[in-house]
């Protein structure tokens, strides 16, 4: 589609630039189109912006939904904590997200869907608690883990070990600070594994037709 073709030019010029240095005069050119054009689908800059980080998050979510179809084992904390940050490595715009990158985020930083992401975010840890898949004993538990977690996006441990580690391994010290803190020391069945994975991909797969009808409906293009 041609909302398509502008948004993966924005997406090109806003990794390479940052959010403020683009403008959508820049997109026009880079997508070979008019200022008109995609004026008919997003009305202002930021809503062109805000769609393409929505189509980011989509694609992150029908990964992680895809590999716990495929593995249910990966929704115990730790394998999910893990899959998670290697997806959000590999994704520029969401790890700005997560480190809060200004420079390259702008206004994008707490875009409107985020209350979606934030509500998704509670119904997964209440999942997993159902399922016995966290410890109940770690005081404010949801916080402690987000804190933990958010760490490992933040810090890249050159200052500390003298070289900046790779993404695979932040995600192993990662995986072992949420398993040996964070969970229970006995193993999930295979029916908890089983059922708790369904429900994780199903949360997921809820998120995704709001977030289409933010990036694909809010203009006036028939396209």
């Amino acid at each position: 589609m041609r909302a398509d073709i502008i948004l993966d030019a924005a997406g090109e010029l806003l990794v390479r630039h940052g959010y403020r240095r683009v403008t959508v005069e820049d997109i026009a050119n880079r997508a070979r189109v008019g200022k008109g054009t995609v004026y008919l689908h997003w009305r202002t800059k930021v809503e062109l912006f805000e769609a393409l980080m929505l189509r980011t998050s989509i694609d992150f979510i029908e990964e992680l939904a895809d590999l716990l179809r495929a593995d249910p084992t990966q929704v115990r904390p730790h394998r999910f904590a893990r899959a998670s940050f290697l997806a959000i490595c590999r994704r520029p715009l969401l790890k700005a997200l997560f480190t809060t990158d200004f420079d390259l985020l702008g206004k994008l930083a707490h875009h409107p869907m985020r209350s979606h992401d934030l509500l998704a975010a509670g119904r997964i840890h209440d999942t997993a608690t159902r399922y016995a898949l966290l410890r109940p004993d770690v005081p404010h538990l949801s916080y402690a883990l987000t804190a933990a977690q958010t760490g490992f996006y933040l810090f890249d441990g050159g200052e500390s070990a003298g070289e900046q580690l790779s993404d695979e391994a932040r995600a192993d010290a990662l995986a072992f600070t949420v398993r040996h803190a964070f969970e229970p020391a006995d193993e999930p069945s295979p029916e908890a594994l089983t059922a708790a994975a369904a429900e994780f991909a199903a949360i997921y797969q809820e998120l995704i037709p709001p977030y289409r009808k933010w990036i694909y409906e809010r203009g006036t293009s028939d396209d």
